[in-house]
C-alpha cells in the first residue's frame, strides 16, 4: 500500500529528471546561441514550460552557474574513469585533454557572463579549478609515473595552455584550436 512519502519521492525523481533536461538543454542551446539566448528556447528544447524552467533557474545566473558546475563535474568524474579505463595513462590524459577542450570550445558567452557584476558568478571559476586541477594533476602524474610524459609543467599550467590555445574559436570558425593541442601533447611526450 502506498505510503504518503512515495508521491513525495515520485515528484523528487521527476523534478531531479526535469532539472537534468533542462540541463541538458541549456547546454546545447548555450552551444549554438550563447548563454544570452531566450529562456523560452531553453524550455522548448526541454520539453518543459518556461515555468518549470523558472521553478528549477530563477534566474539567468543560476541557470548558467548550473550548466557549467554540471559540466565540470562530468569532467572531473571522467577522469578517473579514463585512467582505469585507457590503455595507458597518456592516452587517459589525451582523451581527458579532449573532453576538457570539448567544454572550453563550447562555453560561448561565459567569459562575459563571468566579468559581470552578478556575485552568483564569482566563485565558478575558483569552483572550476579546484575541481579540475587535481583531475589534470593525477592523469600527469600517472603518465609521468609510467614514463609515458617526461615534463615540468604543472597541472595548472598545462590546462592553461590548453585554455589560452582554445581562445579565439568563437571568433575564427576556420580555427581549429584541438590541431595546435595536440601538438602540445606530442610535445609532453617522452622520449623513446
Amino acid at each position: 500500500m502506498p505510503t504518503e512519502q512515495e508521491p513525495a519521492r515520485t515528484k523528487r525523481a521527476d523534478a531531479a529528471r526535469n532539472e537534468k533536461t533542462l540541463l541538458a538543454a541549456a547546454a546545447e542551446v548555450f552551444v549554438s546561441d550563447g548563454v544570452d539566448a531566450p529562456i523560452r528556447q531553453i524550455a522548448a528544447r526541454a520539453g518543459v514550460g518556461v515555468g518549470t524552467f523558472y521553478r528549477h533557474f530563477p534566474t539567468r545566473a543560476d541557470l548558467i552557474t548550473a550548466v557549467y558546475r554540471h559540466q565540470i563535474e562530468a569532467c572531473a568524474e571522467a577522469g578517473p574513469t579514463l585512467l582505469a579505463a585507457a590503455e595507458t595513462p597518456f592516452d587517459a590524459l589525451r582523451q581527458w585533454i579532449d573532453q576538457f577542450t570539448d567544454f572550453l570550445v563550447t562555453k560561448h558567452g561565459l567569459a562575459d557572463a563571468l566579468q559581470s557584476d552578478s556575485s552568483t558568478f564569482a566563485a565558478l571559476h575558483t569552483y572550476f579549478l579546484d575541481r579540475l586541477e587535481p583531475v589534470c594533476a593525477a592523469l600527469l602524474t600517472a603518465a609521468i609515473d609510467a614514463g609515458d610524459v617526461q615534463t615540468e609543467l604543472s597541472a595548472l599550467e598545462l590546462m592553461r595552455g590548453v585554455g589560452n590555445l582554445c581562445i579565439g574559436r568563437e571568433a575564427d570558425s576556420r580555427y581549429d584550436p584541438r590541431r595546435l593541442i595536440s601538438v602540445l601533447l606530442k610535445g609532453l611526450r617522452a622520449p623513446l
